[in-house]
């Protein structure tokens, strides 16, 4: 018994070692961003989202792309905290500023950069992602190829800022050098009973591929400022069909 806690405390230290030496890092004590995504993290290394790493999300049309851009500020507001300074840049952003506020983000503390060029995007997020003083960096863009982001990866384990890149209707989804590709469906909201408008924002969130993590998918609800795992359980007859049928 003894034997097998000391090769399991040894297992454990080559795992931090190596995963350290391919850019994921521990959190210092008292530094780990709580993003509340539960098992999510949990499929992650260190079972922690990764931060200090670039991230690719994938849409295909405009209805995915507005569902990854809520997600990606629901992780936003929690990377960038009371103070933190985002940067986002792209070639007519499709965000909608004054919806930030939704997702705990202060739209002054994010600075929008409109360029012309897809080359030029990339090279102001390569830039961007070397500035420590950031919280994170998003860049939106469709196409980008290894080599450029190898350079944003390389970046990001020097300066430890965080980085996602939206990539709508690319071209192809080559392989990047991305810690993980995730892609972001839209769901119908969920009425509370007897209470009218609209209910939280829904979406499928299907983790295509993780650097020495788990791939899975979840649904996930933005519920009074955090994020909320639903279960099929849960979730009303048809819909639970339908969820089946995407799972």
């Amino acid at each position: 018994m003894a034997l097998t806690a000391i090769q399991t405390d040894i297992a454990e230290r080559l795992q931090k070692e190596i995963l350290s030496l391919q850019g994921f890092r521990t959190p210092a004590h008292g530094k780990r961003v709580d993003f509340g995504l539960g098992p999510i993290e949990a499929a992650c290394p260190n079972h922690t989202f990764p931060t200090g790493a670039v991230h690719e999300f994938v849409s295909t049309n405009m209805e995915n792309a507005a569902a990854t851009t809520g997600f990606m500020a629901g992780l936003l507001g929690k990377l960038m905290g009371q103070y933190g300074i985002c940067l986002w840049i792209g070639i007519k952003p499709y965000i909608f500023p004054p919806a930030l506020k939704t997702f705990g983000i202060e739209p002054d503390r994010v600075i929008f950069i409109d360029l012309s060029r897809e080359k030029d995007v990339v090279w102001a997020v390569e830039e961007a992602l070397k500035c420590e003083a950031l919280a994170a960096v998003v860049g939106e863009l469709n196409n980008i190829s290894f080599t450029e982001s190898r350079r944003l990866q390389l970046a990001v384990e020097q300066s430890r800022v965080t980085g996602f890149l939206h990539r709508n209707n690319p071209r192809s989804v080559n392989t990047l050098a991305c810690v993980s590709r995730w892609q972001i469906t839209p769901l119908i909201s969920q009425l509370e009973a007897g209470m009218p408008g609209v209910g939280y924002p829904r979406w499928h969130v299907a983790l295509q591929k993780i650097r020495n993590g788990e791939p899975g998918e979840w649904i996930v609800e933005w519920v009074a400022g955090r994020f909320e795992l639903v279960t099929t359980e849960t979730l009303p007859v048809i819909e639970r069909q339908d969820w089946l049928n995407i799972a």
